[in-house]
Formats: C-alpha cells, sequence, structure tokens
C-alpha cells in the first residue's frame, strides 16, 4: 500500500507510531532550540518512511501542530515546592495565592 494515498491524519498517525520507542529521534527532538528545527527532524523522519508530508501538513494538523505551537513556550502556572504561582510573576504573591490555595486547602488537597 503507498502511504501517499493514506489521508493526512492516517499519515501522521504512522509517523507518531514511528516515533514511539526511537530514543535517538525522540532526544533530538528534545534539544531542539525552536519549532523549525523541530519541523526539520519531524520532516526528515517523514521523507525516511516515504510518507509525503509537507510542513504545511505538519503544522495545520495535531498533535504535531500542538508540539509545534507548545514548543519554548513557558507554563502558566508551576506546581512544585509547595507554590503555585505564575511562571511569569516575580513576586512571591500572585492571583493564585489570593483564591487557589484556600480553594484546595477547603476540598483536602493542598496541605
Amino acid at each position: 500500500m503507498d502511504s501517499k494515498n493514506l489521508t493526512i491524519k492516517d499519515r501522521l498517525k504512522l509517523l507518531i507510531d514511528s516515533l514511539d520507542g526511537d530514543e535517538n529521534t525522540n532526544e533530538k527532538l528534545s534539544q531542539c532550540k525552536d519549532s523549525e528545527s523541530m519541523l526539520e527532524i519531524l520532516l526528515n523522519v517523514s521523507s525516511k518512511l516515504n510518507l509525503g508530508l509537507t510542513r504545511n501538513d505538519l503544522i495545520n494538523n495535531p498533535p504535531i501542530r500542538d508540539w509545534v505551537w507548545w514548543k519554548n513556550k513557558e507554563a502558566l502556572v508551576n506546581l512544585g515546592d509547595n507554590n503555585l504561582r505564575y511562571q511569569g510573576d516575580s513576586s512571591g504573591k500572585t492571583r493564585w495565592d489570593s483564591w487557589t490555595i484556600s480553594f484546595f486547602k477547603f476540598l483536602r488537597i493542598w496541605r
């Protein structure tokens, strides 16, 4: 079966399945500085598998679209060291402190 006759969704699934357990490629993806270098790696894998995926296919279709969008983005909330905080906020007191911790204590999911 020619994979180019498959839908984009099916070809993306084949691409993602090929990444499962491929430590070398996953390591390269995790070390990418930006989304463009990530796309280059994914396009190379697609080419080796003869999937015929284009840059637009990767950018416009989930889950690759989401991976690319999140690459090098900061998380909004940091959970750890007993503080909930907005990552971009440098002060110790944030909007999370005002109601979230009290709410979590009320639900007994915060110590």
